[in-house]
């Protein structure tokens, strides 16, 4: 993309992803007409990975991107790579689903940050990657028989997991604030808007077409294809994937009525010094505790702590968040109380009321994945290659997601305000054994 055309584009969210990672792939505008094999909108990592998977076994693929690549949730998160559901373990999955798509989806997500981190090698894409694993502490020692369940469901299911006690997880993460851990070792941590570049431009190379400011405006069947139309071009393709998951707006309504959009806010601190850096997550592994208001905590390549929250209040207000935020890492780590924050930035996480993912079917040749509930970098990316797999002729209700029937919620912009709300309940439920 020209300098010109890419500052008429909307800029990415003052993160620190935004001022530390690489240049992105020179894009451009659609401003033709198209025709490939599956028309993708979405330029976060679900229409990018599934882009490359795609290309890699020569199917014609052209990507759609309102904004910039990553712009969305994709390069808003706090990057960290873990393979299981913030909710739903692998029995509930089995009994909800039924023994053939629920162990289905229990692989596609024991799979997912590895599947994740092999792509990251593959391409050679600079996005920080460091993949020590992700621990789920407890914070409460009640929840260690929670942990304990779910050592026991995931390592049935082959995972490569332990359960660490107090000391063990005090020792990776350098706070004794914990009472044990579940620690996968496929996971990790990234600069989510670098791996999104990064997917764009591997996408690209192996034929991918990607165009960035070129917002879907309409979506139509004609005959047997399908036709998206932007301000200054089309694209008509036999298959369509809609990849806009908390992002998702107005071209297919009904869509967007499935799920409820949660603000979540990250935070980053001013780069410690080296000495005390290594006594700050020592390991240099990710991890989210047992709150349903979670605290993840990580570091970057600078020595800076990344954590977050997702909060009941609306958007802009920083004045409040720094210190509150600021005292869970005082909490968490002393010797970093009064560590100054230098980014503070928001994006959405698209939930769902059973806070499970879907893929839905929004007509003949044309899904749509949606509602990773927190969980998007590794499952988005995982997707993917589900999504090439798909274009390839496999079933939409034997990928690896399960497939559900679009019903659109009622009131779904009054439930976003409750749903806000309803993290304070979470606070008080956290508290208690």
């Amino acid at each position: 993309m020209s300098d010109a055309a890419s500052q008429s584009l909307p800029a990415h969210a003052p993160s620190l992803w935004a001022a530390t990672a690489p240049p992105p792939p020179q894009t451009a505008e659609l401003r033709e007409s198209l025709k490939a094999d599956v028309v993708i909108v979405g330029g976060g990592v679900t229409g990018l990975s599934a882009a490359l998977h795609m290309a890699e076994r020569g199917i014609s693929a052209v990507v759609l991107e309102a904004a910039r690549a990553g712009f969305g949730g994709s390069g808003r998160n706090s990057g960290h790579i873990i393979p299981t559901l913030a909710a739903g373990d692998p029995d509930a999955l089995v009994a909800k689903f039924g023994p053939d798509a629920g162990e289905r989806m229990v692989a596609f997500l024991r799979d997912s940050a590895s599947l994740t981190f092999d792509l990251i090698r593959k391409y050679g894409i600079d996005c920080d990657a460091v993949q020590n694993g992700w621990a789920q502490p407890a914070h409460r020692a009640s929840r260690m028989k929670l942990l304990e369940k779910r050592y026991g469901e995931w390592t049935r299911r082959q995972a490569r997991a332990e359960l660490l006690d107090s000391g063990e997880i005090a020792a990776k993460l350098g706070t004794d604030i914990y009472h044990g851990a579940l620690f996968i070792e496929s996971g990790g941590h990234v600069n989510p808007l670098a791996l999104a570049q990064g997917l764009a431009k591997a996408a690209m190379e192996q034929g991918a077409k990607v165009f960035t400011g070129s917002p879907a405006l309409t979506v139509t069947r004609e005959g047997s294809a399908w036709r998206v139309t932007t301000p200054q071009g089309q694209v008509t393709a036999d298959r369509l994937v809609v990849a806009t998951n908390a992002y998702t707006g107005a071209l297919i309504p009904a869509l967007a009525k499935t799920l409820v959009r949660i603000i979540n806010y990250q935070v980053s601190t001013h780069p410690m010094a080296a000495d005390i850096a290594a006594s700050v997550i020592p390991s240099d592994i990710s991890s989210s505790d047992t709150r349903r208001d979670l605290y993840p905590f990580r570091k970057d390549r600078a020595g800076r702590l990344v954590t977050g929250a997702t909060l009941a209040l609306p958007l802009n207000m920083d004045s409040r968040i720094r210190p509150w935020i600021a005292e869970r890492i005082g909490n968490a780590f002393p010797q970093i109380r009064d560590r100054r924050l230098d980014y503070v930035w928001n994006g959405r996480i698209a939930m769902t009321p059973n806070r499970l993912p879907r893929v839905h079917s929004i007509g003949p040749g044309a899904i749509s994945p949606i509602a990773y509930n927190g969980r998007g970098m590794a499952l988005g990316i995982a997707m993917g290659k589900e999504l090439a797999d798909w274009a390839q002729g496999k079933p939409d209700d034997a990928l690896g997601l399960p497939k559900m029937e679009i019903e659109p919620m009622p009131f779904v912009s009054s439930l976003g305000r409750l749903a806000q709300a309803a993290l304070v309940r979470y606070r008080q439920l956290d508290q208690r054994d």
